[in-house]
């Protein structure tokens, strides 16, 4: 699996939760994932490791159920998907357990970057659900649309 493949759900992920999270937490986290790029791209990362990651922004076999590539030049935010398969699904117990098991068997390897993709998971499940609400913006008076020199 290339790196960019793991990495590019993960930015996403980052890019969906900077309006909520503090700037200093989204730049430690685009630290910590630069890491892991730069250990991935170097092939410090061993195959379990990598298969992990993959399975944590893919899902099971791979692309799950329509979530995985976006089409070609579309955001992931435009196309409804603005964070990495076992988050958008929100199986947090499947991503926080694919976190756990990396930690517990590979700690040398992932020590460095891991705590930031933790972070990121935390901050994706405390982010509102992705539906669209259309709520109408009620005037002063009450009612949808403000009424002509109501301003004044």
């Amino acid at each position: 699996v290339p790196a960019a493949d793991v990495l590019a759900p993960l930015r996403e992920a980052l890019a969906a939760c900077r309006p909520a999270v503090k700037k200093q937490v989204c730049e430690d986290i685009g630290r910590r994932l630069m890491v892991l790029e730069d250990a991935w791209v170097q092939g410090k990362l061993s195959a379990p490791v990598r298969k992990r990651m993959s399975l944590l922004v893919q899902g099971e076999g791979g692309c799950a159920q329509g979530v995985g590539h976006p089409e070609e030049g579309t955001p992931w935010p435009l196309m409804g998907w603005s964070v990495p398969a076992e988050l958008q699904q929100q199986r947090w117990d499947a991503a926080d357990e694919i976190h756990r098991s990396l930690m517990v068997d590979h700690v040398n390897e992932v020590s460095q970057w891991l705590v930031g993709v933790k972070r990121l998971i935390a901050e994706t499940r405390s982010l509102p659900a992705a539906e669209p609400v259309e709520e109408p913006v009620a005037g002063m008076d009450g009612s949808t649309e403000p009424s002509p020199g109501q301003e004044e």
